[in-house]
């Protein structure tokens, strides 16, 4: 009798053990799919927009704008040689849909800052119409084939800088990884607007306040065929 007992004691707990399992397991689910679609309220950010490239493939603007944005920002160059084929003709089709446009620039930080800019400025108009271009810092120098001291980074970061804001007319807005800021603390050291990336839940990292959040890094929609980074204005 007490083995009997012992046995459907044990069988219970493993009934509930079970069950919580598969509670979290669907939460799990739902979580992930809710944060694919996810985007924060209009209510609390009603600018919204999307940053954007040619690994996005074919993006429908007009989508875009159905689905709440009003700007985007199109990755035109990166480093000393990189171009996005798209650019061209995501910046058009942009301007078509009515939505306000600005370029980014993915800063290498192995590369000098005057092949950088003049791979910018060979990409992107001077044009008053477009929003202040965004630099994307994402990574530090560790990876580069000779090493480059933190100090020759924000020489060559700010000379950058300089060009590029030149060329636009416009202060650059800073588009600061989280990897990037704890290298390089360039948030308090540059004066210029932040942009910066935490998926849901709002970033604190660059210890001043942020024009710019990308708040979902990956989401899917009908816009297009691959995820799209959200963006979000401080309102």
């Amino acid at each position: 009798m007490v083995r009997k007992r012992k046995a459907a004691g044990k069988g219970w707990r493993l009934y509930i053990l079970g069950t919580i399992a598969l509670a979290l397991l669907g939460w799990l689910a739902w979580y992930w799919w809710d944060l694919q679609q996810w985007a924060p309220p209009e209510s609390d950010y009603p600018e919204q927009g999307a940053a954007l490239s040619e690994r996005q493939g074919l993006v429908n603007f007009n989508t875009a704008r159905a689905l709440g944005a009003s700007f985007v920002y199109l990755e035109a160059s990166g480093g000393a040689s990189e171009q996005d084929s798209r650019f061209g003709r995501n910046l058009a089709a942009a301007r078509r849909a009515n939505l306000l446009v600005g370029a980014v620039h993915r800063f290498d930080p192995c590369a000098g800052a005057d092949a950088q800019s003049a791979n910018f400025v060979t990409m992107v108009p001077r044009d008053d119409s477009l929003l202040p271009p965004a630099v994307a810092l994402d990574f530090t120098a560790d990876s580069c084939p000779e090493r480059v001291s933190d100090a020759a980074v924000e020489s060559e970061l700010l000379t950058f800088i300089n060009q590029v804001e030149m060329h636009a007319g416009k202060p650059v807005i800073l588009k600061l990884s989280e990897a990037f800021e704890a290298r390089y603390a360039v948030a308090m050291k540059l004066e210029r607007d932040l942009w910066l990336s935490r998926d849901r839940f709002v970033p604190r990292y660059g210890q001043r306040p942020w024009l710019l959040w990308s708040a979902n890094q990956a989401r899917m929609s009908e816009m297009a065929p691959e995820p799209v980074e959200w963006v979000v204005v401080q309102p």
